[in-house]
């Protein structure tokens, strides 16, 4: 990132979503390594002719500069092109809407997150390229997790905090911690421990890791969205032969 003024940055930055805004301009929601989440004002892009209207592609790498403080909307100045990835088709496209929705929607703004930065980048090229979707969308909310501070370890919610042993049986409370399975609480979401441990270490080639992991991912997020719903996850589940 440089900065040629106060009021001047710029950082590669990938763009989540847009709004329109009056009749010819948009907001513009994006990801950028050094800033974190950003709204912009694009002026002018939905004009026939507007040079940016088919650089705000998402799930491309793009060089952005605008002018603005933290205080008030930015203004988007510039935007390129860094590299170009095979579109994402299908149901991979689905899955890229999903990464973009749960950063819009759970990642704070103006929060710096330069490895979840290289965590998206990555999860998009896999996405890109063919690569299983579930064990790529797993990765990457891990990674959103961690992000967040709210990520669980591979030990127990005690004093001791005691590793957990791979083919135990635990559980998640309410607050998104790791406890030793009861029957007494039939809600709670039910792993084993090689599940979180291969969770933390992002290795999801084992069958039972993958699925029971599905699971817990969606406990955990469910908790930190407070109520919200993540539309492309329904989606997904609608139409899973996509």
């Amino acid at each position: 990132m440089t900065s040629r003024s106060r009021h001047h940055q710029e950082s590669q930055g990938y763009l989540l979503h847009t709004l329109a805004w009056r009749e010819t301009s948009l907001i513009i929601e994006v990801f950028t390594r050094h800033q974190g989440r950003l709204s912009l004002l694009a002026k002018g892009v939905r004009r026939p002719r507007a040079s940016l209207r088919g650089i705000l592609q998402p799930f491309q790498c793009l060089q952005l500069s605008w002018f603005g403080q933290e205080t008030s909307l930015r203004t988007l100045k510039s935007a390129e092109w860094l590299d170009s990835l095979p579109l994402l088709r299908g149901r991979a496209l689905f899955c890229g809407f999903y990464l973009n929705e749960l950063i819009y929607r759970l990642l704070p703004p103006d929060d710096p997150q330069a490895r979840l930065f290289v965590a998206y980048a990555e999860a998009v090229r896999q996405l890109s390229e063919g690569v299983s979707a579930e064990p790529v969308l797993r990765a990457f909310e891990y990674h959103l997790l961690l992000a967040l501070g709210v990520a669980p370890m591979a030990n127990l919610a005690t004093l001791g905090q005691e590793a957990l042993e791979p083919e135990a049986v635990y559980q998640l409370d309410h607050d998104g911690a790791v406890i030793v399975w009861s029957a007494h609480r039939p809600e709670c979401v039910s792993f084993h421990g090689k599940t979180l441990q291969d969770m933390v270490a992002g290795q999801y080639a084992d069958p039972r890791s993958l699925q029971e992991s599905k699971s817990l991912m969606r406990r955990l997020i469910n908790i930190h969205l407070g109520g919200q719903e993540i539309h492309t996850r329904r989606i997904l589940q609608e139409i899973p032969s996509l």
